[in-house]
């Protein structure tokens, strides 16, 4: 079984910065996407950050040149640096992960999700 298991999160004071970590267990064949989503009280999730097998990033507006994502080689795990906080970036953030692994004898893609980690910046 394909589990991500999230790490940091907490309460920071606005201007403050917090490091989320993700890593991957269980039998996979190959994590083709990694990244992180958030959803505040009200509203949608949202895409935050992914990172794609080859080392391409995609970065959203409303966090780019503050948030930085980043897998470690050879490992299956993910890294989110959260610079320069905001209260609007307080939110539930989760793990993503498109993860091929080996089903009825042919390799298929999977979407997992991670448990998700509360991130509160208080103004």
């Amino acid at each position: 079984q394909v589990q991500l298991v999230e790490s940091g999160g907490g309460l920071v004071q606005a201007g403050g910065s917090l490091e989320l970590s993700c890593a991957v267990s269980g039998s996979i064949y190959a994590v083709n996407a990694l990244g992180w989503h958030r959803q505040a009280p009200g509203k949608e999730r949202e895409l935050v950050a992914v990172t794609f097998t080859g080392g391409s990033t995609h970065i959203a507006d409303a966090v780019k040149g503050r948030f930085t994502i980043s897998r470690k080689n050879g490992k299956n795990t993910v890294s989110l640096q959260m610079n320069n906080l905001r209260p609007e970036d307080t939110a539930v953030y989760y793990c993503n992960g498109q993860i091929s692994r080996w089903s009825n004898g042919d390799i298929q893609e999977y979407d997992y999700w991670g448990q998700g980690t509360q991130v509160t910046v208080s103004s």
